[in-house]
């Protein structure tokens, strides 16, 4: 996947400035395709001048504040990048090489890490399901609301394994201290 990629889909969405872009995009697509605000203003002046995107100012604004949208070619290849066919991405863990560390060195400080993530793990599921309640629960849903909805399970899912992850391997490593002690 690519940055512009996911632009074009959220400015699919909804039109908009750069700074509610970048706004759209840290509550939503930015939880699993993450982009600084200087990455998105940057990609956008690439997708203008590829003519995938096009800016117009908007009236009453001060500065240079431009409002962007998606123009037919953008559009066609949008639709050409979802066709492709593409590998899944190789897990590449930090912790996972600390934890096999810790197996080979012995008592480590990956506790700390492991501790650190359990907090970021909890803290993107209490996120997620503030999102599902407020967007999704008690209704029907379109077809399109019922996509973003399956993306939000995905990210569901993963937190709540990561955090269990997490939550078994300190137990691990708090059982063999507490043995040592």
């Amino acid at each position: 996947m690519s940055l512009p990629h996911a632009l074009l889909t959220s400015l699919l969405e909804r039109p908009c400035s750069g700074l509610e872009l970048s706004r759209r995009f840290e509550r939503s697509i930015g939880f699993f395709w993450p982009a600084s605000h200087q990455q998105i203003y940057k990609e956008l002046g690439k997708l203008e001048h590829s003519g995938w995107v096009e800016s117009t100012a908007e009236e009453g604004a001060r500065g240079r504040k431009k409002s962007y949208r998606v123009l037919p070619e953008g559009k066609n290849e949008l639709q050409r990048w979802v066709q492709q066919a593409e590998d899944a991405t190789p897990l590449r863990d930090a912790l996972m090489v600390r934890l096999r560390a810790e197996a080979v060195l012995g008592s480590t400080d990956a506790i700390n890490d492991l501790c650190h993530r359990l907090a970021q793990h909890r803290h993107r599921l209490a996120i997620y399901q503030e999102i599902e309640q407020r967007d999704f629960a008690n209704r029907e849903l379109s077809r399109a609301e019922q996509l973003q909805y399956l993306v939000l399970q995905s990210g569901l899912a993963t937190e709540a394994t990561q955090a269990e992850f997490c939550d078994r391997a300190l137990t691990l490593l708090a059982s063999w201290r507490d043995a040592k002690d």
